[in-house]
């Protein structure tokens, strides 16, 4: 059985997602309603990554894969600090349900790595997100050296 996956971060570049899931599949762009985009979850080393955060009117642009049940209990353990939710997606006018990730483990400083800023652009581009999206990306500022230093 397929399930959606909407991915917004790192997951937005196929290779990363199929090298951890391998049954995932990209299906196309969808639009998640009610939230914006934020690089705000605390990861394991200290430095930010992509998340959500409910906001009324927002929408956050991403992708839509076809991952199977068991691939879902793999990407769980790989989103430590997040927990799955289901969500509505909008997509071609009509609305459709999936899973995506959500962390209230935040930091105040949104800062990611510049390995993870590239993930994400990579996959921001792979897939033709809006170009309004992937110039955030780009704006987005990244640790320097030593930044991570005491931090995780």
């Amino acid at each position: 059985m397929s399930l959606r996956y909407f991915a917004y971060g790192s997951n937005l570049k196929t290779a990363r997602l199929v090298a951890r899931v391998p049954s995932a599949e990209p299906v196309g762009l969808g639009w998640l309603l009610d939230y914006r985009w934020r690089c705000n979850k605390r990861g394991a080393d200290g430095s930010a990554k992509a998340n959500i955060e409910p906001c009324p009117g927002a929408r956050v642009p991403g992708v839509l894969f076809a991952v199977d049940a068991a691939g879902f209990d793999t990407l769980d353990a790989y989103e430590g600090g997040y927990r799955r939710i289901e969500v509505e997606i909008e997509r071609a006018g009509t609305r459709v349900a999936a899973q995506t990730y959500l962390s209230e483990r935040t930091l105040g400083d949104e800062r990611p790595t510049a390995a993870y800023r590239a993930l994400m652009l990579d996959g921001a581009r792979e897939h033709g997100l809006p170009a309004s999206f992937v110039a955030q990306l780009v704006r987005l500022a990244v640790l320097g050296p030593g930044d991570l230093a005491g931090r995780s």
